[in-house]
């Protein structure tokens, strides 16, 4: 179980304790990359093993890494950056950052959970697909999160979606999780519906997956999401999310808005039903 507030204030001497990694990077040839097929080394004497951005249990599995790799060496800087410009819009609507009851989806290691205790939310709730994730926010950062579900939201069984409607959810976050397949419009569909009517909605996605070239599913409902009158948008911001391995910006839209409607558009159900 999640370890009290006191322990998560301790927690934040992690950082000062971490492990280090030996990670170096592929030759220039490989450094250009899909976003989601980028890979590193991880180097332990004469052993190096090859372990991809994507395979975050990999990743989570080894105390330290993830941070060091996505933050430390690539800058990213997004938990901070949504936390920030979600604390800006609820400040705006004259509300307060303890009032909110977020879940956090796609929560990983609880980076972004980190960043909204820190804005002083109260009470978040995460939720991923693999344990790995759970187990590593439960040994870096105990106590950020009220509790924590492992559970496929693609496929969600009615008490799992009770269970989680119980926790009266006016807040959803994700950061750094949407696109790229690892959490398919369906699940984000499920998600939403678990918001209260008026709740917020605060997260960020690749720049391009605005790009009305971008046909995919995952796109297609972002974007129909955005300028339907299902969302009242407060803020829309591009802005580097990270750098690639090869030193160039990848840049993100930080989004922030508010829940207006129970149903999702029809547009955006026909893209989730056909998932």
């Amino acid at each position: 179980m999640p370890a009290t507030t006191s322990q998560a204030r301790r927690s934040l001497g992690y950082e000062l304790d971490r492990p280090r990694h030996r990670v170096e990077f592929p030759p220039p040839v490989d450094a250009a990359l899909a976003q989601d097929e980028a890979y590193f080394y991880l180097a332990n004497g004469t052993e190096r093993t090859r372990i991809r951005f994507h395979d975050y249990g990999e990743i989570y599995a080894r105390r330290g890494l993830y941070e060091q790799l996505f933050y430390d060496r690539l800058k990213c800087q997004s938990p901070k950056k949504v936390a920030d410009v979600l604390r800006q819009a609820v400040a705006k609507a004259h509300e307060q950052p303890s009032e909110l009851r977020v879940l956090d989806l796609g929560a990983g290691n609880g980076m972004a959970a980190e960043a909204l205790w820190g804005s002083g939310v109260s009470r978040i709730v995460g939720v991923d697909i693999i344990e790995e994730a759970r187990d590593a926010s439960f040994r870096d950062r105990p106590g950020i999160y009220d509790d924590y579900y492992v559970a496929d939201f693609a496929d969600l069984d009615d008490e799992q979606r009770d269970e989680l409607s119980a926790w009266s959810f006016n807040c959803l976050v994700s950061v750094a999780a949407l696109g790229f397949g690892d959490i398919p419009p369906r699940a984000m569909a499920e998600a939403l519906g678990l918001i209260q009517r008026e709740g917020w909605i605060a997260l960020n996605i690749r720049d391009s997956f605005l790009d009305a070239s971008d046909a995919s599913g995952f796109s297609t409902m972002v974007r129909e999401l955005i300028f339907s009158e299902y969302l009242d948008l407060y803020h829309l911001e591009r802005y580097q999310h990270r750098l690639s391995i090869d030193g160039q910006p990848l840049n993100y839209f930080a989004i922030v808005g508010r829940k207006m409607a129970d149903d999702l558009p029809p547009s955006v159900r026909e893209i989730y039903e056909g998932d």
